[in-house]
């Protein structure tokens, strides 16, 4: 077997640290170089590369062996995992699809290794059920499940999809596939704890004022982010994870009040009949979502005085706008994008500009939650 020396390249992709003194604590920077990550219109389209590939194999055992390729590129794009520990899986072993979930570093033997508990998403548990299914029937000894695959023959085929859908060579590496995962999922506001644990990565200190989280915590909010991800079945730009700190509930309505894994608190009001239906609870895990409409942007050297619950600072990231609305995506302080739509007129009265400190307010009328 061509052994491939990966490890250099695989340590560069540990290098995946939040800013703190940008005080853009959510970011994610690459201390090796500047080596551009691909956005998911791009992993989508490399994906869908890998899967015609599979679907042009004339024969049957070709088509067995794309999707073993495929396999590995599924493992690497949707948990962060690195080549080597895609390759050491045993899907008969390290994979619990009942509970969706699976165990990198079990099953490599090496001295040392910790285990990893990674949270997928029922669409991506199925789709692995489905190639490891299609693999075993056509073997005769089901017990060697885990596929005997050359590290070097598995990056020369990633390379020859990214060049085949028009990506540069480089960027279909695995480490630059565990990056991108890794910046995907900060852009769509994982919290930055939940993402580090995924990729395997030592987790700040969680420790707040009001609450404190759990690993079993950080893996719960991995499923339900996995799940929505997957689901996409909301309209909402901005959602907030956390855990409810408080319950108040009144005549006909509730006021709950939920504390982010970055220490905001985010404030709610909802009716009492939609807080028996959702069966919620101090300390239980919940998603808050804001529309875009409905954040409220000024900027103002001053702190913000004024009836709305949600207050926030953060810093203009882009400003894309339209002839008639205007959008804003603004970071706040924990690294989470907050996105707000406004009319074209407000935005010539606000007057910001890229790298602007903006107050972000939201009424607490405007808050969902959702499981």
């Amino acid at each position: 077997m061509n052994t491939e020396n990966t490890n250099n390249t695989e340590k560069q992709s540990n290098n995946l640290v939040p800013i703190q003194e940008q005080n853009f604590h959510g970011r994610i920077s690459f201390e090796s170089d500047n080596e551009k990550c691909l956005d998911t219109l791009q992993l989508n389209k490399l994906e869908q590369s890998f899967r015609d590939w599979i679907e042009n194999a004339s024969r049957s055992d070709v088509r067995l062996s794309r999707r073993r390729i495929l396999l590995i590129f599924l493992l690497i794009r949707y948990t962060g995992a690195k080549l080597s520990e895609a390759l050491s899986l045993d899907p008969l072993k390290d994979i619990d699809f009942e509970n969706q979930f699976l165990l990198f570093g079990r099953s490599n033997g090496e001295s040392g290794t910790s285990q990893r508990k990674v949270q997928i998403s029922a669409t991506l548990c199925n789709q692995i059920r489905e190639i490891v299914i299609s693999d075993l029937s056509l073997k005769d000894d089901v017990s060697q499940s885990k596929p005997n695959v050359d590290p070097g023959f598995v990056r020369r085929k990633f390379y020859e999809r990214a060049e085949a859908c028009g990506i540069p060579k480089h960027l279909g590496a695995p480490e630059t596939l565990r990056k991108s995962r890794a910046v995907e999922l900060m852009q769509n506001n994982m919290p930055l704890p939940a993402v580090q644990m995924l990729l395997g990565h030592s987790t700040p200190n969680l420790t707040s004022s009001y609450v404190s989280f759990s690993e079993d915590d950080l893996q719960e909010v991995t499923k339900l982010f996995m799940q929505k991800e997957s689901n996409r079945k909301t309209s909402a730009r901005n959602s907030f994870f956390g855990k409810i700190q408080t319950v108040q509930k009144g005549d006909i309505q509730t006021r709950v009040e939920l504390i982010t894994l970055g220490g905001h608190l985010i404030t709610t009001i909802i009716t009492n009949s939609s807080l028996d239906r959702l069966g919620l609870k101090k300390g239980m895990l919940i998603t808050a979502e804001v529309k875009a409409p409905y954040v409220i942007l000024q900027k103002t050297d001053d702190e913000i005085r004024c009836s709305a619950d949600n207050i926030f600072n953060g810093t203009v990231e882009s400003i894309s706008k339209g002839e008639i609305n205007t959008e804003y995506i603004v970071r706040i302080s924990d690294g989470t994008e907050v996105c707000s739509i406004v009319t074209s007129e407000s935005c010539r009265r606000l007057a910001l500009e890229e790298g602007d400190d903006v107050w972000v307010l939201f009424n607490s009328f405007s808050v969902l939650l959702s499981e």
